[in-house]
């Protein structure tokens, strides 16, 4: 293979496939992050292999990324990053089950479980949307292809235009980046409105000179 040739010929796909992303998906996955922080609710991560690292990726960049000088933060926790425990379920169930049992002991309702998978075919983030959908959670995720059997169980999906898992994986990285900016963006606007809310009250509190 020509990698002088191939080289090219792969970023005129990737840039055509950016092209073809469905931007009002990703603005919806962006209110779903905002609502989360809104209603004080938690969101966990998780996925395999790359997607497992940008899970990992993702709960560092909305955990500290978006932290705010003081007040109340956005709760993210990945799911890949505990490997004793992801062992031990494995292990002692299957590997299927490494996701729903963290989310059967950490799971409230109203709770975001968001899952990323090239396929959407991964069975352990099946098993894991299926548990959230049945305790009340929101689900959400990004994936690849025609979305595969995690499109169906997602109340927001966004859905790479592509059956090239490398393109899938470049521009799932590109999409968590986009919608964490995004969300942090609308946490600031959130926050300042709160804090000139205060210094307003505080004002009015003041005795007349």
């Amino acid at each position: 293979m020509n990698a002088a040739f191939d080289i090219p010929s792969y970023m005129e796909e990737l840039s055509s496939t950016i092209h073809q992303l469905p931007l009002s998906a990703l603005d919806s996955l962006v209110r779903v992050f905002v609502n989360a922080y809104e209603r004080d609710r938690t969101v966990f991560l998780f996925g395999n292999g790359g997607s497992a690292s940008l899970a990992s990726h993702m709960a560092c960049d909305f955990g500290k990324g978006t932290a705010p000088p003081e007040g109340r933060r956005l709760r993210a926790i990945a799911l890949t990053d505990n490997l004793p425990l992801i062992t031990a379920w494995a292990n002692d169930t299957c590997y299927e089950n490494i996701f729903a049992e963290q989310l059967e002991a950490l799971l409230r309702p109203g709770d975001v479980a968001f899952a990323i998978s090239g396929s959407g075919n991964s069975a352990n983030v099946l098993a894991a949307l299926h548990l959230a959908r049945h305790r009340g959670a929101l689900t959400a995720g990004i994936t690849g292809y025609k979305g595969g059997k995690m499109k169906p169980l997602c109340d927001v999906c966004v859905v790479v235009p592509s059956d090239n898992m490398q393109i899938i994986e470049d521009l799932h990285l590109a999409i968590a980046h986009s919608v964490f900016r995004s969300v942090r963006h609308e946490m600031q606007k959130m926050n300042c409105t709160k804090i000139v809310a205060a210094a307003a009250g505080a004002s009015a509190a003041l005795p007349a000179l």
